[in-house]
């Protein structure tokens, strides 16, 4: 038998004459990765087709490849029509610069040195990577299944400023509605947020003095009835207050909302009465897992 010969992702784009963009982008397309918190992870497709995991003692974990791999190309769009950012932007009347931003948000997309890759999310919803020939940056196209997208459709009207209650795509279920009547935002945070809970207030006003922009009670981009009690944009992270652990019905709340954020791969910080009472200490530690440096 012969002996089979792995190659980095590297290794293989030169074998193969092409950029490593060029072929992380038939990879992600093959399904034989996937791109999770700005990483590529090994598919059990891509393990099948002759993918595995080097642990190298100088260099690290890394993807390798048999030398005679078989990548189909699945760039090909099967006569549906792909649009890239701009395509959009002139579409939709707005800069493409906006478009990514929205796409960002609702965690498709992931910046990249001067362009953008596609996150499992976004492949999962119409999108493929793609690189400009000339300059070597990568973008991503979407195909026309976006424009049919709720959330995608909610995201463009509250940037253009045309949002509004009659108008949005996404409604309230009886479940979120009940919870805002039980629970009304009465208290006044620093930044003026109003928010339900003295614990939300203190998260709120901390949030404020370490000067970190953040938004409440955002929805999740999903197109279930799902909202944060905080969001940061920097970073695209997601914040959770529990504060009523003894209530078998916010329980149940609890454990389908985590089941949501794990489906989705959301970052999210979790926190409790006792973390609220040393915010000063728990707070800066758990953003910076996330990349996010306070103070």
């Amino acid at each position: 038998m012969p002996t089979i010969k792995h190659l980095s992702t590297t290794q293989l784009a030169k074998k193969l004459n092409m950029t490593k963009y060029k072929l992380d982008e038939r990879l992600l397309a093959a399904k034989f990765i996937e791109k999770v918190e700005g990483k590529f992870r090994l598919t059990d497709l891509g393990k099948e087709k002759g993918g595995v995991i080097i642990d190298h003692p100088k260099y690290g974990k890394y993807i390798a490849w048999d030398e005679r791999i078989d990548i189909p190309n699945k760039l090909i769009t099967q006569g549906r029509a792909f649009y890239s950012a701009t395509k959009m932007g002139e579409k939709y009347k707005l800069s493409a610069r906006k478009i990514n931003m929205i796409l960002s948000e609702m965690g498709y997309i992931e910046k990249y040195l001067k362009g953008w890759t596609i996150t499992l999310l976004g492949s999962k919803n119409g999108g493929i990577q793609k690189e400009n020939h000339q300059s070597g940056v990568p973008y991503v196209e979407w195909n026309d299944s976006l424009f049919a997208n709720p959330t995608f459709l909610d995201s463009l009207r509250e940037v253009r400023g045309d949002a509004s209650e009659d108008h949005q795509t996404q409604k309230t279920t009886p479940e979120t509605q009940n919870f805002r009547e039980k629970f009304p935002a009465t208290q006044r945070a620093t930044d003026g947020h109003m928010v339900r809970s003295k614990a939300e207030m203190l998260i709120d006003n901390w949030l404020y003095m370490a000067e970190i922009v953040h938004a409440y009670e955002r929805k999740l981009p999903i197109e279930e009835d799902v909202y944060c009690d905080f969001y940061i944009p920097t970073g695209k992270i997601y914040i959770e207050f529990w504060g009523l652990e003894n209530d078998p019905k916010y329980a149940a709340r609890k454990q389908k909302k985590l089941e949501i954020y794990a489906k989705y791969d959301f970052k999210l910080i979790e926190l409790t009465d006792d973390d609220v009472f040393n915010l000063d200490d728990v707070l800066p530690k758990m953003l910076l897992k996330f990349g996010v440096q306070t103070y």
